[in-house]
């Protein structure tokens, strides 16, 4: 019972946090509010959470990070895949090299392949974190999709490195060779296994539906097994269970265009991995800030670890490695951007050098987050002959520190450097969305005229199939003499009108519902139906600028 007030607990927080975070009025971002109220459950309660390091890798990572793989824009990280790349991987590398020597050097107590450990789970960094810091001030869409990229890629880089670091720590050996040779087998059949799981998993369940149909439970849950799966099967064959779960995702984005589920199973299973993600998400913050206190405690036998008597040493020690990670990153960044520039200027004329506010708000934004929690509590407790894992305690009270601190500066200073930041301009893309759509309402057309004929032929009732077919081909028609007579500023100005007075009439039809069912002139059943559509109809209306 006691595990089960615990959880239970940890999801009050998580769903306070959110009403929290809407409530004060200086914008502090969601992942501090659930860091402070982890920290109140574990001052003001007598709820004590016993991590098993394996378990929450395991229960946390694998779903994230498949769902990261599967959601992020393919096209906008293919384009900045270059920079993308050298963010995720030359950074993450320069990262742990540079800060685990800078880390040794300030705190010769704590062993160098420890150091490397402690680097390497504060390289990634979280996408998440950013969001949320920049919900009032919006991140350009461009940097944005950077930020994913890296975060999707960084990830997995940093946890590789962390897996070699703690390897070195509990064997006392090193060897270049021997690990160049282990990262291509731990990424290689941790990428392939990933696709393989994926691929396997989506062609059966399309087999399965296409000869006995589908059930939109069943399919939710292979969607939800499938980041587990892919991580227990690579990990059970010493390759990569991150870069499984990674690859997973990826891939579940291709397989899905050749194999749709029915739009019942997409809409309830993207509503499933919502709540998932703020719930998983939230859980990690929350869990932070209950082991703080605990940490905390403890602060007296961690700094003896460092050769100080005094505490703000380790105030010193967090703040030296945000600075550390900060320049690192802004130098990165800059060469990053210039390398880039430098290439596409002998290609294109008028290429322009990026404003110094885009490079230190891509800097800041290099938030840690989630996956370095996830991956410092992951050290383990014991060496192999049993003795204590050296400087464990220290490395988690210092990787807490670069969350917290990272956090605190990029809500400060992240809006401040967005606020009328433009990105360099990107083509329009509204004439792809325009012939997109018109192309999907010929094919529709054509379709319809088919199934008039077929239905003529069969029962022999034209006019009554003329007349149903053609209200609808209207409307198609109505769509593509809209996108193709009038310019797309009339066009979009039509939209919104019209997309105004529909959401009005929903809201009128959802507001005389409400009184029917108040004096019971509805059967409940009938209710939710209407309520259903009245449902769909205003989220198709209230997201999309095309009726």
């Amino acid at each position: 019972m006691e595990s089960v007030s615990i959880v239970l607990f940890l999801l009050l927080a998580v769903v306070v946090s959110g009403a929290v975070a809407r409530m004060l009025p200086f914008g502090i971002p969601t992942p501090l509010v659930q860091i402070m109220l982890g920290g109140a459950i574990g001052m003001f309660t007598s709820h004590r959470v016993e991590l098993n390091p394996e378990l929450f890798l395991f229960l946390f990572l694998p779903p994230l990070l498949f769902l990261d793989g599967w959601r992020i824009p393919k096209d906008e990280l293919f384009k900045d895949l270059s920079t993308v790349v050298e963010l995720a991987l030359g950074l993450v590398l320069l990262t742990v090299v540079g800060m685990a020597f800078l880390i040794n050097w300030m705190i010769p107590a704590m062993p160098l392949a420890v150091a490397f450990a402690l680097a390497a789970v504060v390289s990634p960094t979280d996408p998440i974190a950013v969001s949320a810091i920049a919900a009032r001030v919006p991140i350009p869409k461009r940097m944005m999709h950077i930020l994913e990229g890296e975060s999707l890629l960084n990830d997995a880089s940093g946890l590789v490195c962390l897996r070699f670091a703690v390897a070195a720590a509990l064997t006392g050996t090193f060897s270049a060779g021997a690990a160049a040779l282990d990262f291509l087998w731990v990424a290689g059949a941790g990428l392939a296994i990933g696709v393989g799981v994926t691929l396997a998993a989506t062609r059966a369940k399309a087999w399965v539906s296409g000869r006995w149909g589908e059930d939109t439970g069943s399919q939710i849950l292979v969607s939800l097994l499938i980041p587990f799966g892919s991580y227990l099967l690579a990990e059970h064959v010493h390759a990569s269970g991150i870069l499984a779960a990674v690859s997973a995702g990826v891939t579940m984005a291709y397989a899905e265009i050749s194999r749709q589920a029915l739009a019942a199973t997409r809409m309830r299973r993207n509503s499933v991995w919502d709540m998932i993600q703020f719930t998983l998400n939230g859980i990690i913050f929350v869990l932070l800030g209950e082991q703080i206190p605990g940490i905390v405690e403890s602060a007296d036998r961690t700094v003896a670890a460092t050769g100080h008597t005094q505490p703000w040493w380790l105030a010193v020690y967090v703040l030296a490695i945000v600075a550390g990670l900060a320049i690192l990153r802004f130098l990165w960044v800059w060469a990053s951007l210039k390398l880039t520039i430098l290439r596409k200027g002998r290609q294109v004329v008028g290429v322009q050098t990026p404003d110094f506010r885009l490079i230190a708000a891509t800097s800041v934004a290099g938030v840690r987050g989630a996956i370095t929690l996830a991956g410092v509590l992951t050290l383990p407790l014991t060496l192999s002959d049993g003795t204590p894992f050296p400087a464990r305690d220290l490395a988690i009270f210092l990787a807490a520190g670069v969350i917290v601190v990272s956090l605190v500066l990029a809500s400060v200073l992240l809006p401040l450097l967005l606020k009328g930041l433009a990105m360099p301009p990107e083509p329009a893309r509204q004439a792809e969305e325009d012939a997109a759509r018109i192309a999907a309402a010929e094919a529709a057309i054509r379709a319809i005229e088919r199934h008039q004929h077929e239905l003529a032929e069969s029962h022999g009732e034209a006019d009554i199939f003329a007349e149903a077919g053609g209200q609808v081909m209207d409307l198609y028609r109505e769509r593509i003499d809209g996108l193709s007579d009038r310019n797309p500023g009339e066009v979009r100005a039509s939209d919104r009108l019209l997309r105004d007075f529909r959401l009005v009439g929903l809201r009128a039809e959802r507001a005389a519902l409400e009184q029917l069912v108040r004096g019971r002139s509805v059967s409940s059943d009938l209710a939710r139906k209407l309520t259903r559509e009245l449902d769909l109809s205003e989220a198709r209306f209230g997201s999309s600028g095309h009726a």
